[in-house]
């Protein structure tokens, strides 16, 4: 492991390589990891930076395409796979979002289709990419099959699940002791792990346990 110091000197690293990603075309830049990891408040803290170097920034979540609440329980409440496998709708996040951004695409996008603590489709503003953009998304899952072909460049931050937990708890005091996350979503995201190897895959890996000295694998 290689520590690259503190918070700031990581995300000056970390935009620098981004900016200089290829200008020619949008760059998709994925940031993956499990629930907890850190992955939101880094997106944004990228973002800032990389648009202070010149390039403008598309910024999203896969968390603005769920599925409907049905769909994602209809294996159960409780289950793992459930979880992993029916959580986000990639088929609308690839036509509303990634596709248009491609080379080929028509550069109208839109960066979320569906609300999911509410339970229904969001009608979000189609935008048109600006020369130079990179797309910055957030989100679990990003090295599925169905998505890691699409990344230009995308980071996998290594957070141990205590840790992880921690910090949602720290988030939400209301996520303390949820049944959930033991049944659901740790086991779900487990998975995920063990079936996608998003370490071997991405481009950068983190270990992100310490925000105060993340280390690139």
């Amino acid at each position: 492991m290689t520590v690259i110091g503190e918070g700031a000197t990581f995300l000056r690293c970390m935009a620098d390589r981004i900016a200089d990603l290829p200008y020619d075309r949008t760059m998709l830049v994925a940031i993956d990891g499990v629930d907890g990891a850190g992955k939101t408040m880094l997106a944004d803290a990228l973002a800032g930076f990389v648009t202070a170097r010149g390039r403008p920034v598309i910024r999203a979540s896969i968390d603005g395409f769920h599925n409907p609440r049905d769909h994602r329980y209809r294996r159960g409440r409780d289950s793992p796979e459930g979880y992993f496998l029916d959580s986000y709708d990639y088929a609308g996040l690839k036509a509303a979002l990634l596709d248009p951004l491609r080379p080929g695409g028509s550069g109208r996008y839109r960066t979320a289709l569906f609300d999911h603590v509410v339970d229904r489709p969001v009608v979000s503003p189609e935008h048109q990419v600006a020369p130079r953009s990179v797309l910055i998304l957030d989100g679990v899952f990003l090295h599925r099959p169905e998505l890691r072909a699409c990344w230009d460049f995308s980071l996998f931050l290594d957070v141990g699940f205590e840790v992880s937990q921690a910090r949602k708890v720290a988030r939400d005091p209301s996520y303390a002791g949820s049944p959930q996350a033991m049944s659901r979503y740790i086991p779900g995201q487990q998975l995920y792990l063990t079936s996608c190897e998003p370490a071997r895959r991405a481009t950068v890996v983190v270990d992100y346990n310490d925000l105060s000295a993340p280390r690139l694998g």
